[in-house]
């Protein structure tokens, strides 16, 4: 649960209203996309609110938060509606958390610095012949294949790529998008405003140095990166049921045309119950998987229940909102209207809902992982 939170996370809580409330609600009720300009300003507040540092390492000068700080933050900003803008936090180490030389130099420091962008090359395509593979030649790497959904990649300089290395397994290889061979398919644009990118390789050479880990590691590695980025997903995710919750309060209260507010009626008032009740589990689940985080527990199991269950739960309430708040709740510029185009993503995001149930039964039957 998020009570009995230490001091300190309160006040990480109050600098997240704060910058939501002074600079970035009024960003995102301007209704268009955030320019390079607008990313600028935001990064300066999130700075200046002690906010921005927090997922960067204190080897470059972050804060280097724990999970139950990051979840408190982002759920604040999910809670206001913001936290899916561009720019609120710096950019962290990802998969490069540890490398040494030459990769330190030429790739983690200037993405820590923001010279550089990295995104992460994973899902591919269902018309490929065989996942993306590499075969040695010497010190050199030749990578082939695609990757179909690189998040941001029309904007990397360089991707993280899961590549099946021939005689030594899955690994993550770091890959420059403007090597020779390297060639974006496509870029598509989704729903909630962000954009996705496809990638072919062919014959692209690469330095044997740009294996992250040892060979064979490269599933291990990206688990541990995907398990990040889920609880951030759940952590919005749960902002935003209180977001619609409180919304559907405000309007249930609000004087209607009957002569007494919609919020008077046994049937209405049933429905509003369930959501709060919806919420309430959600971000109890939410609390619990980030203590247990911070506990150094074994928690993929429970981080991908953590996120089916907080995004399935959001899109559940913004269907609610819209059945509540009537037709419009559909009009373009209302607040529930953006929300409800944004969380269908989510559950499609770093793993559909039905494909991490199945792994989260395969974990319990199989492994014998995972809690309750």
């Amino acid at each position: 649960m998020p009570d009995s939170l230490a001091p300190a996370v309160l006040a990480l809580i109050d600098q997240a209203d704060e910058l939501a409330q002074g600079v970035l609600i009024p960003i995102r009720e301007r209704g268009t996309r955030v320019d390079a300009d607008t990313r600028r300003a935001i990064t300066a507040a999130s700075r200046a609110a002690g906010i921005f540092a927090m997922t960067q390492p204190r080897s470059v000068g972050g804060l280097e938060s724990g999970s139950l700080e990051l979840t408190a933050v982002r759920e604040a900003l999910g809670h206001h509606d913001v936290g899916h803008l561009p720019g609120i936090f710096g950019p962290g180490p990802g998969l490069l958390g540890g490398v040494g030389e030459p990769l330190h130099s030429s790739h983690l420091q200037p993405l820590l610095a923001g010279d550089k962008r990295a995104a992460f090359g994973f899902t591919e395509p269902d018309s490929a012949p065989r996942h993306t593979w590499a075969r040695a030649e010497g010190d050199t790497l030749v990578v082939n294949g695609q990757k179909s959904y690189v998040t941001g990649g029309a904007d990397a300089d360089f991707i993280n790529t899961l590549v099946h290395v021939d005689g030594s397994g899955p690994a993550m290889i770091v890959i420059d998008t403007d090597s020779p061979g390297v060639s974006m398919i496509r870029r598509f644009d989704s729903l909630d405003g962000s954009h996705h990118a496809a990638f072919a390789f062919e014959d692209v050479r690469v330095p044997a140095h740009r294996v992250i880990g040892a060979p064979g590691e490269g599933l291990r590695l990206t688990q541990r990166l995907v398990a990040q980025v889920r609880m951030g997903i759940a952590a919005n995710s749960v902002g935003l049921c209180r977001y619609l919750v409180e919304l559907v309060g405000d309007h249930l209260a609000a004087p209607h045309r009957s002569g007494e507010p919609l919020g008077a009626r046994e049937g209405v008032r049933l429905r509003y119950g369930d959501l709060r009740i919806q919420a309430y589990a959600a971000r109890s689940t939410l609390y619990r998987t980030a203590r247990l985080i911070d506990s150094g527990a074994e928690i993929i199991n429970e981080v991908m229940a953590t996120k089916v269950f907080a995004t399935e739960t959001v899109g559940r309430l913004a269907d609610a909102a819209v059945q509540l708040a009537g037709g419009q709740a559909l009009t373009e510029g209302h607040p529930v209207e953006g929300v409800y185009r944004r969380v269908r993503t989510l559950r499609l995001a770093e793993g559909a809902s039905d494909v991490l149930t199945i792994n989260i039964a395969r974990g319990a039957l199989d492994l014998h992982k995972g809690r309750l």
